[in-house]
């Protein structure tokens, strides 16, 4: 459904993606407001090569124009954990189509298809690296059973699945008994950019145990977001990013508690992004708000902070972009999960596109949204 401009400027006056971004087209030099230019989705059971396409939760756009897209499938439910290769066709009036072009079953250090029989990955976030490679992000999958229980990672893989390396990730997000310390399952690395210098930052979704509780309709939660060092594969800061409480003013009707969470961060500069927070409502539906994350001079970094809670530090500063309710210019918004930067328009407008992970429902799509970025 064809948009018109947005209402409230996105005001990144001083973003310049130079290169390293969106499959290598520089980014534009100010966002001033963005419009919407159309929406498509892709029905939940579609099949490609025999198997279920779906659970796609990041998006990222390759020097070729086409996109890498991965599914958060942990293997033991529809087969081995893959991603895809999509081409998206669309212009300043609507998305023409989004093409399935090809799947690749991500690998283990092993060399061997990671297993298609049982849980031992989330894949959520999905970039192109400065070298070709691609990098992804897990959740790992918590079990109160050791031999079921599998780390969240950072890995950079190549454009055939086959396993590179792991970053080294901090302990503190280590998954433990999902109650006293550490990591809170299937809250834990979605968000995954990487910076026109070529660093790597990812993120928790929600509040790590010792930080305090998670998001709720009362209150907001602080999370971490990560600096990876590509040379030595280590984690070099921590930076506070302060979520709000979910933005719904009544409370689910069905059967799942509601929940507000950092699916997806898009680098603009070297210490500025686009980060989309994902809100959820059983019976009500989701909401999006796009947010400017900014890493100060004097942002503090917390690495050495054992706990938030109580704690004098100066997160990273947020700044509402944009607010989509659950019906957004007459589209009703699904579960956004991934952002990238799309194709220039003829005009020389840069795009971007998100999209949604269907969760392999039946009552939901995997959904793309497209937007024009209108300068300052």
């Amino acid at each position: 459904m064809a948009g018109h401009a947005v209402s409230g400027m996105l005001a990144l006056a001083t973003a310049l993606c130079v290169g390293g971004c969106g499959g290598g087209d520089n980014g534009p030099e100010a966002i001033g407001s963005l419009r919407l230019i159309g929406d498509y989705s892709i029905r939940t059971k579609t099949m490609f090569d025999g198997v279920e396409f779906g659970g796609i939760s990041g998006l990222d756009r390759a020097p070729d124009g086409s996109y890498w897209a991965i599914s958060d499938e942990r293997g033991g439910e529809r087969g081995t954990p893959r991603f895809y290769n999509l081409s998206i066709a669309l212009d300043d009036k609507a998305i023409k189509s989004v093409t399935i072009n090809h799947m690749v079953y991500l690998q283990g250090s092993d060399g061997k298809p990671l297993p298609s029989t049982s849980r031992t990955v989330d894949p959520e976030g999905i970039r192109v690296t400065p070298n070709g490679n691609l990098y992804v992000s897990s959740e790992g999958n918590f079990s109160t059973n050791p031999a079921s229980l599998f780390q969240p990672f950072v890995r950079e893989i190549r454009a055939d699945g086959s396993f590179v390396r792991d970053f080294e990730m901090p302990a503190a997000f280590n998954y433990v008994d999902n109650s006293s310390s550490g990591g809170r399952s299937n809250k834990l690395f979605e968000a995954l950019a990487v910076t026109p210098d070529g660093q790597v930052f990812t993120a928790n979704e929600d509040a790590l145990i010792e930080d305090g509780p998670i998001t709720t309709l009362q209150a907001g939660s602080v999370l971490r977001v990560v600096r990876l060092d590509v040379a030595t594969g280590k984690a070099t800061a921590q930076y506070a990013y302060q979520l709000p409480r979910i933005p719904l003013d009544k409370a689910a009707t069905g059967s799942f508690p509601p929940d507000n969470g950092l699916p997806e961060l898009l680098a603009v500069s070297n210490n500025e992004f686009i980060a989309v927070e994902r809100a959820f409502a059983d019976g009500v539906g989701n909401t999006i708000r796009l947010t400017r994350a900014t890493i100060e001079p004097d942002t503090t970094d917390v690495r050495s902070f054992r706990s938030l809670v109580g704690a004098s530090y100066k997160p990273m500063k947020r700044e509402l972009l944009q607010e989509m309710p659950v019906v957004y210019q007459g589209v009703k918004l699904d579960n956004i999960e991934g952002i990238s930067w799309g194709p220039r328009l003829p005009n020389g407008h840069r795009t971007l596109v998100l999209m949604a992970d269907n969760n392999f429902a039946d009552n939901q799509a995997t959904q793309f949204l497209a937007f024009e970025i209108l300068p300052r």
